[in-house]
């Protein structure tokens, strides 16, 4: 009987082999699955149900992101001299709790919001500035809830939200260099509508709050700002580059009426910027709040020790501010 030639087998060590490369794949097949950003487009604010009915038809799930932008603009936007409907400032309000519902500090925005949501913000500018100011809010405060509607004083409906959803808002949003140098725009304007606003005859905390709050507010951007550009050294020279373009040769927004003496703060200041040299240009960005209090002074003919308690008093102001928020 003829010998049958012997059955070929498989090595051991094969099998091993082929096990370990098929574990290798699924492995990097997984990586590439859960590894990719996997956030609902526009941040879900398409399928938000609140945010449909708030913000408008346009909005349903599906929409893309750029016209989500525009609707919220749209809907939100005050009229010509910056006065706001209850609907109007509740639209911008339920944006801004569905962005921060989850961890605002964390928050990442689709990048076409960015510039759309500066814009939305900027129109509540004395909002902006009461929130990120924190001095004297008591209204803001006790409104800023999530379920607590705008509430109304002086012809106008005020947007209030958790200073968290703000900040973590704001930062998210001052990722784009454009959409921070609007914020910043709006809170220089409105830092100087408040200075030129305080009575000539003003003393105590009619006289201290209005530059010590609004350094602080300024404080708080010049930390947010230092919270987006942390570690990034390339990144962050074009990120400054770009937001003092933006200061420096920016165009006002068709809502830019002020008060003459407001207007010429503003202006001092900006001036000011220009005139330093251009290596130094970011570093007096961030003595805003103390520079203005001096103009606006000096302006007043305030007498030297006056002047002085009020720049250290805007100084300290800032610092304490920045320090929230700082990396």
């Amino acid at each position: 009987m003829p010998q049958m030639p012997p059955r070929r087998r498989t090595p051991t060590r094969a099998f091993i082999v082929l096990g370990l490369c098929l574990a290798l794949l699924g492995g990097v097949g997984a990586w590439l699955l859960l590894g990719r950003d996997t956030a609902e487009p526009c941040n879900g604010l398409a399928g938000d149900e609140r945010v449909q009915k708030s913000v408008g038809a346009a909005v349903h799930p599906g929409t893309s992101c750029a016209v989500v932008a525009q609707a919220i603009v749209k809907a939100s936007a005050g009229d010509a001299a910056g006065r706001h409907t209850q609907a109007q400032a509740q639209a911008l309000k339920d944006v801004l709790v569905a962005l921060g519902s989850g961890e605002p500090a964390k928050l990442t925005l689709d990048p076409a919001l960015r510039v759309p949501l500066a814009t939305a913000l900027a129109d509540y500018a004395p909002d902006l500035h009461a929130m990120l100011g924190g001095i004297g809010i008591t209204d803001f405060l006790a409104k800023a809830a999530p379920q607590a509607p705008p509430w109304q004083s002086d012809g106008t409906h005020h947007l209030t939200v958790l200073p968290d959803t703000l900040r973590g808002v704001v930062r998210a949003v001052a990722q784009e260099p454009e959409a921070y140098a609007l914020l910043r725009i709006a809170e220089t304007r409105t830092t100087a509508q408040r200075l030129a606003a305080v009575p000539a005859d003003a003393t105590d905390h009619a006289l201290t709050v209005p530059p010590t709050e609004s350094a602080r507010a300024l404080g708080i951007l010049d930390g947010i700002a230092d919270a987006v550009t942390h570690g990034k050294d390339e990144q962050t020279r074009a990120w400054r580059g770009a937001v003092l373009d933006r200061l420096l040769n920016g165009q006002d927004s068709p809502k830019s009426d002020q008060d003459p003496r407001a207007a010429q703060l503003s202006a001092v200041w900006l001036q000011n910027l220009k005139n330093a040299p251009e290596g130094e240009r970011y570093d007096r960005l961030r003595t805003q709040g103390v520079d203005m209090t001096r103009t606006w002074a000096q302006d007043r003919k305030m007498d030297e020790q006056t002047q002085q308690g009020l720049l250290a008093k805007a100084e300290r102001s800032a610092l304490s501010a920045y320090r929230e928020i700082k990396p």
